[in-house]
Parts: structure tokens; sequence; C-alpha cells
């Protein structure tokens, strides 16, 4: 078994995972961390932004350069739309992953970069929730880019990074960031998905079976069981034990996996979502009291349901209900409109305000009374009629490089009184706000993570008892931002194996097919005669014809074969040894197969044969015919490599 790393951002996950012949890919997220280097878009033209003072490198003459850096501050930032880092590519090439797991809809954000202008034909697993509320966010931040497009495309300062001053020259393989997808890419990769709901087991061409159980992290958010006939692989992400408003996680199905890979831990791993989730509320009161607005850039679904609950009821208790909150998202109404109908993913309190009947939240009764508005944009009709301050203004992106948020940080952040709180913890906010400054409005730090954190990470995985545990590097050791807190990581432990891996690495799993399950037919079970070679140990050989098709391997005595291979025992060989591709072309051409075409695939080789529209796969270890259904194809290629093994 191994594992491929092909993010390197732990929270934004995107792993491959190769066992029986099956390559699996789970999670497909995309690192944003890349857009903080751009200028923001704006859709109204920003004068500031405008005049910002062109950079160029002290030592670097080149005119294609000029203009495609701007300076502010101590801060060189691209002039050109932004780019994003999507998972590497070089490992695997993604026509040959037979099927993607997706755990939450916040780890599917580079699924058009896999599935679209790749030649993939695998199978897309989501739960309903990550399906939909994917879609909102793919589709927001499309919009978001398209509406504010950019003439010029930035691209020579790549080839001087070394020269950059920082952030800029430690950039992460900037030449291989890309613009985003658009609208088209996104419903292409979205009409692959296969729905499924919690624990429905879903069968992986005979190999392997997959099912995903309740995270606890956001609506519909999964942990994914893998399980051969002897084998159990757990892929933990985007967990949470917290009591919010998705289904709790369910970690009994979870426990004594022989492999258990676990990411996505918090990103805020020494504040208390509690105690962030309270300030924020006493803040953006507070503003409201003496007469700012509050700013809190967001994504349109996730913990933005519990923020329209608990900041209405403390706006209550400190007298400033009367003023309104603003959701302005291109999706806006349809985040509030599946939040509502989406009640079997919801916690059980939640459900039970469905059955009363009753909305499972508050937000849809802050719409009826208008103290909740939502506007795709600040430019839609009615906007400028409702609109009034103070207020509170939930928008995106939280990158602050664009969408509406752009705006608002334009129009209120010369005012003291105005406030930008942070909640997402997705992005540095002092790199965030960096383009904008300087800024005089008030700025609080209010990040809420709900995923585990490393104090129910390590209880939970010593409930799980996994054989094997395997996580990001920077999971062994202390977090940046708190390096003496050494207790903020993975504990190891002498009853199980701890494996660490990074970015673009390659893990040998110590999971190794030691058995398999095998039918055999009547007949030949009857002609078994075990002879004991030890105390508890029998041993007897078996004579039939071995039929493996979509990894189910059926015994049968020879004369009830498809291959009416009726041979009598004295007749009965063996095949064994390695295939001589030379040799086996050789036999083709005999059988008047010419047009074999022979490319080299990591250990072995893949043999082409275009006008019987059939592939052949052979590795050290196995071989695989595919001639798209066609039997008797099969049938003669079968027979010709078995002639080209020995025999006994």
């Amino acid at each position: 078994m191994k594992l491929y790393c092909l993010s390197n951002d732990p929270n934004k996950p995107c792993h491959v995972l190769t066992f029986r012949e099956i390559t699996l890919m789970l999670d497909c997220g995309l690192s944003m961390q890349s857009v903080l280097n751009f200028l923001p878009l704006s859709f109204v033209s920003s004068n500031r932004l405008l005049n910002l003072p062109i950079w160029m490198p002290n030592d670097v003459s080149d005119t294609d350069l000029e203009g495609e850096l701007r300076e502010n501050g101590d801060r060189i930032f691209i002039d050109s739309p932004p780019e994003f880092c999507p998972p590497l590519d070089k490992l695997i090439d993604f026509s040959q992953v037979d099927v993607i797991l997706i755990s939450n809809y916040l780890c599917m954000m580079a699924l058009p970069f896999i599935t679209e202008g790749t030649g993939f034909q695998g199978r897309v697993y989501a739960t309903e929730p990550t399906l939909q509320i994917g879609r909102l966010l793919l589709e927001e931040l499309v919009t978001y880019v398209e509406q504010c497009p950019k003439t010029n495309f930035a691209t020579q300062w790549k080839n001087f990074v070394h020269k950059l001053p920082y952030p800029l020259s430690d950039s992460f393989k900037p030449k291989s960031w890309k613009q985003i997808y658009n609208m088209t890419s996104v419903n292409a990769s979205l009409s692959r998905i296969q729905m499924v709901g919690y624990n429905e087991k879903i069968d992986v061409y005979g190999a392997l079976q997959v099912l995903c159980t309740s995270s606890g992290y956001n609506l519909g958010s999964s942990n994914w069981i893998i399980t051969s006939d002897h084998e159990k692989i757990v892929y933990l992400s985007g967990s949470s034990t917290l009591t919010t408003h998705p289904r709790p996680m369910d970690h009994h199905a979870l426990k004594n996996a022989d492999v258990l890979i676990m990411t996505d831990l918090t990103q805020t791993p020494i504040s208390n979502p509690d105690s962030m989730l309270g300030l924020l509320c006493v803040v953006v009161s507070l503003t409201l009291r003496g007469g700012g607005n509050a700013l809190i850039p967001c994504y349109p679904s996730g913990v933005i349901y519990d923020l329209f609950e608990c900041l209405s009821i403390k706006m209550q208790d400190l007298g400033v209900q009367n003023c309104p909150m603003f959701f302005i998202s291109p999706v806006a109404d349809m985040s509030l409109a599946y939040s509502n109908i989406l009640a079997e993913w919801l916690s059980s309190a939640k459900q039970n305000r469905v059955y009363v009947p009753d909305e499972p939240f508050p937000h849809a009764v802050l719409l009826r009374n208008s103290k909740l508005k939502h506007f795709k944009h600040i430019y839609s009709d009615g906007f400028s009629t409702d609109f009034q301050e103070p207020c509170v203004v939930f928008c995106g992106h939280p990158s602050l490089r664009f969408g509406d948020v752009v705006q608002f940080i334009e129009l209120w952040g010369n005012n003291p009184r105005n406030c930008i709180v942070f909640t997402e913890p997705d992005f540095d906010y002092i790199e965030a706000l960096a383009p904008y400054q300087p800024i005089q409005m008030k700025v609080a730090h209010c990040a809420i993570d709900t995923s585990l954190n490393f104090t129910q990470a390590n209880k939970l995985i010593k409930d799980l008892k996994p054989a094997t545990l395997v996580v990001p590097e920077c999971y062994t050791q202390p977090p940046v931002s708190a390096p003496n807190l050494t207790e903020l990581v993975i504990e190891n432990s002498p009853d199980r194996t701890l494996i660490p891996y990074k970015w673009g690495e390659v893990i040998n799993l110590p999971l190794k097919r030691k058995q398999g399950q095998i039918f055999i037919e009547n007949d030949v079970a009857q002609k078994i005669v075990p002879v004991e070679v030890k105390p508890g140990v029998s041993l007897s050989s078996v004579t039939g014809a071995l039929n493996v098709k979509d990894n189910v391997h059926n015994m049968k005595s020879c004369g009830n074969t498809a291959l009416e291979c009726k041979l009598q025992p004295k007749e009965i060989r063996y095949e064994w040894g390695t295939l001589n591709v030379t040799e086996f072309l050789q036999k083709l051409s005999q059988e008047g197969i010419v047009d074999a075409k022979v490319e080299p695939i990591g250990n072995g080789v893949m043999i082409h044969l275009q006008d019987e529209d059939a592939l052949i796969q052979i590795e050290d270890n196995c071989t695989h015919v595919l001639c798209n259904s066609d039997e008797k194809i099969r049938m003669q290629l079968r027979n010709i490599l078995m002639q080209c093994l020995k025999k006994f």
C-alpha cells in the first residue's frame, strides 16, 4: 500500500492511496494561500490600488517584468488575476485515479482541476450536503474572480522569485499555480459526483468497500472507512467532537483500523471556539453601540449559521437588536434555503425543530422579521434601499482579495468606529489586510475552528486503537505560533506505529495483502483432501480453473468454465514466471494483431491495441486485460498471454 501526498496544506488535503490495484484519491482540497500575494480585485475602480507604485528588483532591467509588481508599505503584490495552487500533478496521473472520496465541501475546491482535461474516468463519492453546498462555494469563487476581469496577466515575475522580497521569495511552486476554472468545468466535475448516505456501503470494482460516517464538522461532513476482506483503513479528515448544528461524530465504526490516516486538525490550536464566539459577539455588539459597522468576511456556509444565531441573541441582550444584519453572496439565497431543508444531516436538537414543525435555524425567523437580509451583490436591486447603518455585514471572500468585502473595506476602512472581525481560520489576517494598509477601522481576530484540537485528537486515537497512525509531519512538532507548547503534537505510543509524511512524499504503508477470498465450486471442493503436515496445519492441492473478474476470484472445475477446457487430469498445466513482452508481441503479430503500441508505466508497460479497442497493462505482479466487455477478444488475448508463460 502506498500513500501519495499531493497538497502542501494539511487543512486542504489531497492524498492518493493505492491498494489492491485500486487508486483512491482522498479529498481534493485547493490551497488558496497563494492569492494573498495578489492585489485585490475590485469591480469599482480603486484609485488607491491603481496608483500604487510599480516595483522592480534593483539588478533587473527586464522590460517584460515592468508593471507586474506593485508596492504598498513593505509588501510587494502581483498586479494580475489571482492564481491558485492545485494539488501536485507530477506524482500521479489523474487519469489513473479510480475513485475520489470527498470528506466535506471545504475539501473539494480542486475537483475541476483534477477531473476536467486530465482524462479522468473514475467515480466521485460525496454526501448530498457536500455536493450541494460545495456547488455553492465553487460557484461563488468563480463568480468573484470572473466579475472583475483583468487584461494584464503577470507571468515574468515567476522567473525572478529568488530576487523578490519575502514572502514572494518563499512562494510555493509558483510555476504550478493556475488561474481559476470556469463554470463549465465546475458543472462538468460536479456531474460526476454520486451521492451517498452515512453507513451506505459502496463496492469499488469488487476489490474494496467504502462507507462514510458522520465527522461532526459541518453539514454532511464524513470520515471514510475503506475495507477489503481482511484489511481496514480509516481516513479521518475535518472532524469535530463539539455539539453544533451538524450531526455528531460517529467514531464507533472507526475503531481497530489497520491504518488510520488523520489530517485537517485545528488551525487555531491555542484558541477555544466557544470563547472566540463569545468574543466576536461582544466586539460586534459594542461596535454597533458605538455607532460603527461590523464587517465579517466569511464563506457562504458553515459556522456562519451559528454566528447568525448567537449574534442575534447577544445583540438583543445589549440593546442593539434593531441594527440589521446583511448576508451578501452570489449564493446567499441558496445557502440559507439548503440549510433548512437538509434536516437529516443536522444534530438531533435541530432535527426535532423540523418535526414540531419549525425551522431548524433561527435565521429563518430573522429573515421573516427583516433582521437579516440577503443579497447577491452590493449592486443588487433593493440593496441601496434597504441598507442602513450601523449594521453587520457578512460577505466574502475571507482572503479579502475578491468579492464584495473589497468594496466594504474601501467604504469603511478610514473610520475608526467601524470594525472588521476575522472568523475564518484559513488566512492570516495580517497578510489579508496588507494591501489595504494603512487602515483606520478596528481589527478583531476571532478565528473559530471547530475541528479537532490536539488534545481531542490524542484522546480519540487512544479510543480508536489503530495499528498504524499516519499524520502530516507538522503534527509531530509544536505549531510555529506556539513553539514552546510541546503538548500540541500528536503523541506516539509503543502499541502503534506512527508514520509522518510531508508534501510530495510517497509513503509505503505497512499493510500487505496476506489473505484473500476465493469462491470454490462444490465439484472442486469435494475433491479437496487435506493432509496434516504438522499439528493443527493441513495442506491440500486444488485443481481447477481460476476465473478472476472485477477482483472476484471464482474457482470452477475445468469442464464447467467458459473456456470449455475439457482437460483430463494428466493434461493439466500450471503456468508460472514473468511475461516476456517481446515474445508476447510476436505472438500477437502471429495472430494478426499488428497495431500494438507499447508505453512504459511505473514498473511495467501498457500495450494499446487500437483496432481491437483493448488495453493490456503488465506490471511486476499483475496483468490486466481491458477490452470494453468484448469477452471474445479478452479470451483471445488471455490465451496468447498464457502461451508466453512457463508451465509445469
